[in-house]
Formats: structure tokens, sequence, C-alpha cells
């Protein structure tokens, strides 16, 4: 894993071992002035971020003796929710990649996670529900996190600090997808 520069005393070898620190308790504006956070290293952050949580996400399915599901395709199953999506608006809401999708939609389809029905209107298109089966599985997983997630927010600062993070990942979100749509921003 990257060390800190700053802590390790000497110059990373390349920019992309480089870790970022913010400001010390004193105020000390160096670390901030010396090492200008880009998006890339934010996207990178939470590439890992996002690979941490589907290790916890297997560790749960692991201890409800659950082996038939992914992680990623329990991130598929709480994209769907309780709602009745076509595969696009599934592609469109998950932001997954097309073949990797259908790859597992099928594997939930024959797990008996999801059920896939031809669409009244266009029967070229697919409806997707989950079943019983996901729903448990969904509100299983849910009661972990939010066992976890009550014994890690101890004060109000802890919850104001998740509603920031999460709104900052949002703002970046929209300035990235305006920057796809119309080439503004970024």
């Amino acid at each position: 894993m990257a060390r800190n520069a700053a802590s390790s005393g000497k110059a990373p070898e390349h920019d992309f071992d480089r870790d970022f620190t913010t400001p010390d308790s004193q105020g000390s504006q160096d670390a901030a002035t010396d090492s200008v956070i880009t998006h890339l290293e934010i996207a990178r952050l939470i590439e890992r971020a996002h690979r941490r949580f589907l290790d916890l996400l297997r560790m749960e399915l692991t201890r409800l003796s659950t082996d038939d599901i992914s992680p990623s395709q329990v991130m598929l199953l709480f994209t769907i929710g309780a709602d009745e999506l076509s595969v696009r608006d599934l592609l469109e809401r998950g932001h997954y990649l097309g073949s990797n999708a259908s790859y597992n939609l099928k594997q939930l389809v024959d797990a008996g996670y999801v059920n896939r029905t031809a669409s009244q209107r266009d029967r070229r298109s697919a409806r997707l529900k989950l079943t019983p089966k996901a729903v448990e599985l969904c509100d299983r997983i849910r009661a972990l996190h939010d066992s976890v997630h009550r014994q890690n927010v101890k004060d109000d600062a802890d919850a104001r600090d998740l509603v920031t993070a999460y709104n900052v990942l949002r703002r970046l979100e929209m300035l990235w997808t305006g920057s796809l749509r119309y080439g503004e921003g970024a």
C-alpha cells in the first residue's frame, strides 16, 4: 500500500504512489497547499472504497451462509429494490456495463433472486422484479448495515460527516454526468 510521502520523509517514487493528507488540527495549510487533490485521486479513492465495501458484503454473505450470489449481484438487487424495472432502466440507474449486467442478471434469475418477464408494451423488453428470496436477503443485509451504522455513528457530528460525504460525492456524480452529456465541467 502506498505510504504518505509526508510521513515517510521522502517524496513518492511515482505520482500514483501519493496519499493525500488534510491540514492538521492546528489549521496548518502546508499539507493542503503541497498536494492538490484532483478528480483522478477522488475517483481512485471511490474505486478502492467500493472494492472494500464489496469485500464487506462478501463477508456478510459468508456469515449468512449465502453462497449462490456475489457481492456485485447483491448491489444489483439493491438497485432494483422494490421497483419493477426494465433492463435499460437498471443499466442507467446503476451505471452498469451491458454485458456484465446481462451475465449477472442471468445468474440472479437462475438462482431465484429476480423474476424476469417480457414487458406488456414491448415484448422485446424485459421487466425485472425481486423475488421474495431476494427481498429477504436484502432485508437481512440492510439490518446488518443498520446495526454497523448505529455502532459507528456515535453523535451528531458523525452523522453530519456522513451527510457531507454523501452530498460531495453526489455533486461529483452530477458534475461528471454533466461532462459526459454536455461537455461541461471536468
